[in-house]
């Protein structure tokens, strides 16, 4: 009972001297808290490690190039299998012109030998040999090949070109859309049908193979009046230019002439004997009909069937076919290095130029030249060209 009136005692006293001291009120005064700068994950780690300066990461050109890598590994899975694709047909064709070849010299040669031997009229089998004949020389087994060979060859380049880009790291859309117009552009060259897509193994005239772009300076700026200033930027200068323009101006006078010519030619020889072979073997099957009238007609089908096997043998045997393919295949060659250089002469800037050094070499190579021989035949072509006289020395070295 005492304690709880002492407890209380306590508590009235503790409330008097809690109302008998007055507690100001303090005034109200406006606090911010400092906001703490937000940084990305990446600089973050970057200031941890004591790089203060850091580059900042441009999202949209790292897609774009994410991009155009994911479109050029698919161009490059293409490009694989076309060589594969390529390389088994050419094979296949190459087959095609052994077995016809074979087949048909001995078809001829038995029909000729029945008939000369045992004067037996056996039409039916020079027919034979020359309706497998006149297909054989319509589609040129041994071109056939040629055109798949340098397929391949070329499939296999524009691969090792997409490697580089993918390895360099820098794609861009152009890249894509370079190489896709130069798959294009190879597949149009060289048609794996032969019904409806075939090319013309016998053209009117001779050309030379196309296998890029129509446009082969397609973002290049139409050239303008004028020279530059003797000043080198970019490893290019005036002189430069000048060497290029006259290489080009022999390129022009003879190595494109020259296997002009000898395409021409290889496609008049391959005419006569694609016409001369049917018709000799033709001769021979009408012959073997009257052997039976007398000694002439067996003679004159013994000896056309002997001839047909020969040019037969010849044509096919020799690859007449695939020869002018190369030589159109070489003429195409110097037509595009020439489209190649004009086309960067014809650009102005020269920063959007390859390098000049690193363009002249790769010129010099492939003509199987150095650059102090390069330089040489320029110097030759100039003279010439003043003199009104004739060079006599091609560019290539290697064909």
């Amino acid at each position: 009972m005492a304690s709880l009136q002492a407890s209380s005692l306590i508590l009235s006293s503790s409330k008097k001297i809690g109302a008998a001291i007055p507690v100001p009120k303090l005034p109200r005064v406006p606090m911010s808290v400092p906001k703490m700068p937000t940084r990305t994950v990446v600089e973050e780690l970057n200031i941890r490690a004591g790089f203060t300066k850091t580059v900042p990461i441009d999202v949209e050109s790292h897609n774009s190039t994410s991009i155009a890598n994911t479109q050029l590994y698919a161009l490059l899975e293409a490009v694989a299998d076309s060589v594969e694709m390529h390389n088994n047909i050419g094979k296949q064709r190459d087959n095609w012109n052994t077995l016809l070849l074979n087949s048909i010299n001995m078809i001829t040669l038995t029909a000729a030998t029945l008939t000369g031997v045992a004067a037996i009229g056996g039409a039916g089998m020079p027919a034979a040999a020359t309706g497998l004949l006149l297909i054989m020389n319509k589609i040129q087994p041994s071109q056939l090949a040629e055109e798949q060979r340098n397929a391949t060859r070329l499939f296999k380049k524009l691969q090792s070109q997409i490697e580089t880009i993918l390895t360099l790291g820098t794609s861009t859309q152009d890249d894509v859309k370079i190489v896709m117009e130069k798959v294009l552009a190879l597949d149009k060259a060289f048609p794996l049908p032969l019904l409806g897509a075939m090319l013309e193994k016998f053209p009117s005239k001779f050309e030379p193979a196309v296998w890029w772009p129509s446009e082969q300076s397609q973002n290049k700026t139409k050239a303008q009046e004028g020279k530059f200033h003797k000043m080198a930027k970019n490893g290019w200068s005036e002189e430069l230019e000048v060497e290029m323009r006259d290489i080009i101006e022999v390129v022009k006078r003879k190595d494109i002439k020259d296997y002009a010519r000898l395409g021409n030619l290889a496609l008049k020889i391959n005419r006569i004997l694609a016409i001369s072979g049917p018709l000799l073997t033709g001769i021979a099957a009408i012959g073997s009909t009257f052997v039976g009238n007398g000694s002439w007609a067996a003679i004159i089908a013994v000896a056309a069937g002997a001839l047909g096997s020969a040019v037969n043998a010849f044509e096919h045997g020799g690859q007449v076919g695939m020869v002018f393919e190369m030589y159109r295949n070489n003429a195409g060659f110097f037509r595009l290095l020439e489209e190649s250089i004009e086309g960067t002469l014809e650009e102005k800037d020269l920063e959007k130029r390859e390098n000049g050094e690193l363009f002249e070499m790769k010129v010099a190579l492939k003509f199987g030249r150095s650059l102090s021989q390069l330089k040489e035949l320029a110097r030759k072509s100039a003279y010439s060209r003043r003199e009104g006289t004739s060079i006599d020395e091609f560019v290539s070295k290697l064909f």
